[in-house]
């Protein structure tokens, strides 16, 4: 698969962070450090060695007491994109709405996203105990050609556990900042345990919840023998009207679980369809779940 990214309308959105946080180059985002920025912040008492020029004469002239203008600093964003890279998310290979390739664009436009808005961007496989394949850290648009090729070659196998994946990923010794996990959701007691020791890092996460029109709307019907992609466990059902009420029942307990788990650790969680176009995931899908604006 080519990834081709059409960076017209991706380049008028932003990624958003809902938490402030210190450190990292100069960009586009609001720190919480006061320094020579251009945004005015808040006074404070003079003090000798402070540089006279940000002296506020006029309040000076109106109170006989010298104040000092603080003004927030602008920094970056450090954006990393995880992708779950287990079996399962190479669910419907071959066909239209498979979730690997879908997992595959919409890393590559979430990166590049961050690397037009001059954010600092990483990313990492989870497969295993520890995260493979990683990129990064680096800023700049001219590394754009590398970051579409990286999520090019990325590749799933194995079994769908996370946790261990990004706990290990949770240690290392990085700023804090908005990390966008690709997954299927399918291991819930991995990410739990994931997100919170992500969340106790200081790390922002977004949840992107990646399943195929088959798995919100199963169009299959009769006696069906189902296998497990990771574990080739087997099972044998009947799919009639009353399995599908369930399904649709467990399907929403399953989306509401992960919604709060994200929740619970001040993140956002985001389901999206493999099979939508990658313009309607950011224009509408995102975009509402306030990843960008």
């Amino acid at each position: 698969m080519t990834i081709s990214l059409d960076l017209g309308w991706l380049s008028r959105l932003r990624l958003v962070s809902h938490r402030r946080r210190r450190g990292g180059a100069w960009g586009e985002r609001r720190s919480v450090r006061r320094g020579s920025g251009l945004e005015f912040a808040d006074y404070r008492d003079y003090s000798p060695g402070d540089d006279p020029r940000r002296l506020d004469w006029a309040l000076y002239a109106r109170l006989d007491r010298p104040y000092v203008r603080l003004f927030e600093e602008e920094e970056d964003l450090a954006v990393t994109v995880l992708v779950d890279g287990s079996a399962s998310m190479d669910w419907g290979a071959g066909e239209p709405w498979a979730r690997w390739p879908a997992a595959q664009r919409l890393a590559a436009a979430l990166g590049a996203l961050a690397l037009l808005e001059g954010d600092t961007l990483a990313g990492a496989l989870l497969q295993g105990e520890r995260p493979a394949a990683l990129w990064g850290a680096a800023r700049g648009r001219g590394r754009l050609p590398e970051w579409e090729a990286w999520s090019e070659g990325l590749t799933p196998g194995g079994a769908a556990a996370l946790g261990p994946g990004l706990q290990a990923f949770a240690v290392r010794p990085v700023r804090p900042g908005l990390i966008l996990l690709l997954t299927d959701g399918y291991d819930v007691p991995g990410l739990s345990a994931g997100l919170t020791a992500l969340a106790g890092r200081g790390h922002e996460v977004v949840l992107l919840h990646l399943l195929t029109p088959e798995e919100v709307e199963p169009t299959l019907r009769g006696d069906l023998r189902l296998v497990d992609v990771e574990s080739d466990a087997r099972r044998e059902v009947t799919v009639d009207g009353a399995a599908l009420a369930a399904y649709r029942e467990r399907l929403a307990a399953w989306q509401a679980e992960l919604r709060g788990l994200a929740g619970q650790h001040g993140g956002r969680y985001a389901l999206l369809r493999t099979d939508a176009p990658l313009q309607r995931l950011f224009l509408e899908d995102l975009r509402h779940a306030g990843v960008v604006r």
